[in-house]
């Protein structure tokens, strides 16, 4: 049976003072990669104690990644306060530097779910990385308007019941895109994807392995 993975609780400097941070990394192997996972909204009870985060993250560790979920800033121990998504985005791009500071000699990549898949992707957009994975992206409200997309691998995970991100909208904005990115809908898949935690997590996994270096 697998061991559980290695976890480091620590904090990371950012622009708006220290951001609450676990580093989880596999106990059975040299890491291969390393990644930020983004937390949904922080005022409607986002952390990154959620299950749909913490499925990222161990979805990762199983890969031979190292992974690093953070609190935005004002969300429980970390400093500052809510920013309506700019501030998140300096948080978000201080994680990556730091996390890519330690391991510098590993691809890195970042994902998130809800708002914090809009902002990974806006992440993606303003530095370097080698993969993108986003759930249920608040695209309309976080996100829109991006001038082009990501240049890297980059997966939509998107339930076709979610009742706060419409699928339609994230069809239609995809297809906007060129290339655009993968996109995977899980049927009856709704926002917090309810009893349906494995198949996410078994859908990232499968992605990351077709990627990873």
């Amino acid at each position: 049976m697998a061991k559980s993975p290695r976890t480091e609780r620590l904090f990371i400097d950012g622009p708006a003072g220290r951001l609450e941070a676990i580093l989880e990394l596999s106990a059975e192997q040299i890491p291969v990669g390393s990644v930020v996972v983004c937390h949904p909204h922080p005022q409607h009870g986002g952390t990154m104690h959620n299950k749909v985060a913490h499925t990222l993250a161990r979805a990762f560790v199983h890969a031979g990644f190292s992974a690093l979920r953070f609190n935005f800033r004002g969300t429980e121990y970390s400093d500052g306060e809510f920013d309506a998504g700019t501030g998140e985005l300096e948080d978000a791009l201080a994680a990556i530097n730091w996390l890519r500071a330690r391991n510098p000699q590993l691809p890195l990549w970042i994902a998130g779910f809800s708002f914090g898949a809009a902002i990974a992707i806006k992440a993606a957009m303003a530095t370097e990385v080698d993969g993108l994975i986003s759930v249920a992206p608040a695209i309309n409200r976080f996100a829109s308007g991006l001038p082009s997309q990501p240049d890297c691998p980059w997966l939509i995970v998107q339930g076709d019941q979610d009742e706060l991100v419409d699928v339609d909208e994230i069809v239609a904005w995809i297809n906007g895109l060129n290339p655009g990115p993968e996109l995977l809908i899980i049927p009856d898949g709704e926002h917090f994807f309810h009893g349906r935690l494995v198949e996410l997590r078994e859908a990232v996994t499968e992605f990351i392995e077709e990627y990873k270096a």
